[in-house]
């Protein structure tokens, strides 16, 4: 199937995503809560397009859009950018303490909506990366609390949770940097633990915490890994070469 995204034609597969047949194609399209890991969220707006399927143009969430027949997509319209100011101007009420979002802000001329009141203080924007992140790759530490203006992203009480691992996913995930994650020479502390930094016993490199690899080696029946990828990847090449060398 053939679409035309931005002037350019763009073969794509029924059902796919508008969003991955733009990125595939080398075409810009902003985002906030996608993630090639965690993809189907939806959330934040930001990457909305206009298409038009022969009916007359539509705006359209383009990372949970499948396209289903040929169209003509517009990326950064007039009404795109319209529409995605004002979703950004919302969105920075929401995170007034994100560079990435003023940035956006001013990027797209979103209004200053002065009428609405700004959160006191702080980056998230409930997006919901962070505790799916956490859910599905680690042990669910964290989640969604309270409602409304008061809705935020923490571990339960807020006290410190006795399943987080460290391993620091939800705040990789973030695409504001609204998770603080500090690191010494031998520790990580996010959500108000600290965590021991276990390095590689080859090179040195950290490769995550104590509790982190000690969930993998649970969940993998095996040892805790005590060498890093690289390092791995380097003694595994050494075991194949000796063993076909010798053949």
């Amino acid at each position: 199937m053939i679409i035309t995204i931005d002037g350019k034609q763009c073969s794509c597969e029924k059902g796919e995503f508008l969003l991955q047949v733009a990125r595939r194609n080398g075409i810009y399209i902003p985002t906030l809560c996608h993630h090639e890991a965690l993809p189907g969220q939806g959330c934040c707006r930001v990457c909305i397009v206009e298409v038009d399927e022969g009916k007359g143009p539509k705006i359209v969430v383009s990372c949970v859009y499948p396209v289903e027949r040929e169209c003509t997509v517009s990326t950064d319209s007039d009404k795109v950018r319209s529409q995605r100011g004002m979703i950004l101007s919302l969105l920075y009420k929401r995170a007034p303490d994100s560079e990435l979002i003023a940035q956006m802000c001013t990027h797209y001329g979103a209004p200053p909506l002065e009428r609405l009141k700004p959160v006191d203080s702080g980056k998230c924007i409930l997006c919901g990366l962070c505790t799916r992140a956490c859910a599905e790759l680690s042990v669910g530490a964290i989640s969604t609390v309270n409602r409304g203006v008061t809705k935020e992203v923490a571990t339960p009480y807020h006290d410190e949770s006795p399943v987080c691992v460290g391993c620091g996913s939800c705040a990789s995930v973030c695409p504001t940097d609204a998770i603080p994650l500090t690191e010494t020479a031998d520790t990580r502390t996010i959500w108000g633990k600290t965590f021991r930094l276990v390095r590689c016993a080859h090179c040195g490199a950290v490769i995550g915490t104590a509790e982190e690899l000690a969930l993998a080696a649970q969940k993998t029946g095996e040892e805790p890994e005590k060498l890093c990828e690289r390092c791995r990847k380097a003694a595994l090449a050494q075991v194949l070469a000796h063993t076909y060398g010798d053949q």
